[in-house]
């Protein structure tokens, strides 16, 4: 993230954050694009077990799912949304300031909270690698971990 400036790694995991909350599907379009390289991938290294019983019916190997360019990436946020947030009850917010680990390469807890009283139904830990501008190029998710 050679380009911008030191709060940067605080704007990463704001706008990733956002990305996940945003209601208006060309808003979250738009986020994912600004946000993610073309050719992005998250890696969903422990997916949720309803995840894992459906993939297995479809014999997929576990443990982990790749979901691969912006196009795959609008699905699984859009879907998110719908799965978690849509309904109001919950918001997807950042759990402790995001972590430079090695050069373009940070670690983001995470959590699913509830809107009524901030209660944590949910969160994990992403590892994400930007390239040089900031732009997501990788994504491994750990869901669970907190």
């Amino acid at each position: 993230m050679s380009n911008r400036d030191e709060h940067e790694p605080t704007r990463l995991a704001d706008d990733y954050i956002a990305l996940w909350n945003e209601n208006d599907p060309e808003t979250r379009r738009k986020r994912l694009s600004e946000l993610w390289t073309e050719d992005g991938v998250q890696v969903l290294v422990n997916p949720p077990q309803g995840m894992r019983d459906a993939l297995a019916a479809l014999a997929v190997p576990l443990p982990s799912v790749e979901i691969r360019g912006r196009a795959a990436l609008e699905r699984r946020v859009s879907a998110a949304y719908d799965m978690f947030v849509a309904s109001g009850e919950h918001r997807f917010a950042a759990a402790g300031p995001v972590v430079r680990l090695a050069g373009n390469l940070f670690g983001l807890a995470w959590s699913m909270v509830a809107t009524g009283d901030g209660s944590v139904a949910g969160g994990g830990y992403d590892i994400l690698l930007v390239d040089n501008v900031g732009r997501v190029r990788w994504d491994h998710q750990y869901v669970g971990i907190s």
